[in-house]
């Protein structure tokens, strides 16, 4: 992979020519090594790894009097392989502007995602998942099992869309039917004919979603119950949701009209206390196999081996069933690791082949990957090869 960052986050312009080594950056807190890995997260679907606004990615300089500007927009470019193919992949924000008759000139300005494959725009950044997929472990992910629903079920609709591409189009296209459909009740808005028409592509939308993420799950568990890690501990998956439940007894196209009952019956509910019922409600439920103990019970150390089970598997399951392996995005990870499966997870890596960025404030924690690996230490917004 060649990746070229200008004007992200603290980056003005920074080009990196990796191998298929792992890559271990290293440097002080705030210097800047998420950021790089941020970048690479922007070359797959969705909102990168830390869910940031489009517009807070920009580059923030300081004038020599003491001010500080932004950049107009930013970029991430890479060239990749997968298998013998290499493509050329690029995604940035430009500025655009709207009418909504708000300021002087009747216009707004907002920021836009734009994609590129071999210098070609593409309609949709779902795409992506066709030529490169990216899996990620950050700090903030070691509280994943114990917060809101929210960023488990993110979690798990990143595993399936290394598996199905379109997961992510469909993902996007419920959660603009459900916010327009929202709008209209909360505003009054009681359009039978409008109401009925989104109803009907919300179910269809969702009963896809909920039957990739069903997919997923058991192709996973599958997988684990056949090919147990032997340091890391065994999870089982596990999907709590409405329309999931419905499909493990329904054919898809009956779950579709239940879906669409569902949600004519919800119009009033909405309007009083916000209760929705449905596939962006679904929870993702991890157990620590051998102790039959639901992940939110378990240690802040076991939490996280679990989590690198997870990864760990779907790399695995990927490889055997694709052909080849997300690039792993691993942030701190060895956080709430002993020095055991320290070591196994970095022999792992090995193991695997894969990709992997790994970021530490100490690079003596992978003196076991020397000669084995490529050494990255930022300083002043700069990469230094150790």
């Amino acid at each position: 992979m060649r990746l070229t960052l200008t004007d992200f986050r603290n980056y003005q312009f920074l080009r990196i020519n990796a191998g298929t080594e792992p890559i271990v950056i290293t440097g002080d807190n705030g210097a800047g090594k998420t950021n790089i890995l941020e970048a690479i997260s922007f070359l797959t679907p969705g909102r990168g790894l830390r869910g940031a606004r489009l517009a807070d990615i920009k580059r923030i300089s300081s004038a020599e009097d003491g001010s500080f500007g932004s950049s107009v927009s930013w970029a991430v470019a890479a060239k990749v392989s997968k298998g013998d193919d290499c493509y050329d992949i690029a995604t940035a924000v430009e500025p655009v502007l709207r009418e909504v008759g708000q300021d002087e000139d009747g216009s707004q300005r907002f920021e836009r995602r734009i994609v590129k494959i071999d210098g070609s725009k593409i309609s949709s950044q779902a795409e992506l998942g066709n030529y490169i997929s990216a899996i990620w472990l950050t700090p903030q992910m070691d509280r994943l099992f114990r917060g809101g629903s929210q960023p488990r079920r993110s979690f798990l609709d990143r595993l399936v869309y290394d598996f199905d591409a379109e997961h992510a189009k469909r993902i996007s296209s419920f959660e603009h039917l459900y916010k327009e459909w929202y709008r209209l009740l909360k505003d009054g808005k009681h359009d039978n004919f409008w109401l009925s028409g989104l109803e009907e592509n919300m179910a269809s939308a969702g009963a896809a979603i909920a039957a990739a993420r069903r997919e997923q799950i058991a192709r996973l568990n599958t997988f684990i119950e056949h090919e147990p890690d032997d340091v890391f501990p065994s999870v089982r998956l596990e999907l709590d949701g409405t329309i999931e439940k419905l499909l493990d007894t329904l054919p898809a196209i009956e779950v579709e009209d239940r879906y669409r009952e569902i949600l004519r019956k919800m119009r009033r509910s909405v309007i009083y206390n916000d209760t929705i019922d449905g596939v962006n409600r679904t929870d993702f439920k991890v157990y620590y196999r051998k102790k039959g103990m639901p992940a939110d019970l378990c240690s802040t150390g076991e939490q996280k081996s679990l989590l690198i089970s997870i990864i760990l598997a779907q790399s695995k399951c990927q490889s055997l069933y694709k052909g080849f392996a997300p690039v792993m995005l691993l942030d701190e990870v060895v956080a709430h690791l002993d020095d055991l499966k320290r070591e196994a997870l970095i022999g792992k890596i090995q193991e695997l082949g894969v990709q992997a960025w790994i970021t530490s404030t100490n690079a003596e924690l992978f003196d076991s990957l020397r000669g084995k690996a490529r050494f990255l230490h930022i300083e002043d917004n700069q990469l230094f090869e150790e």
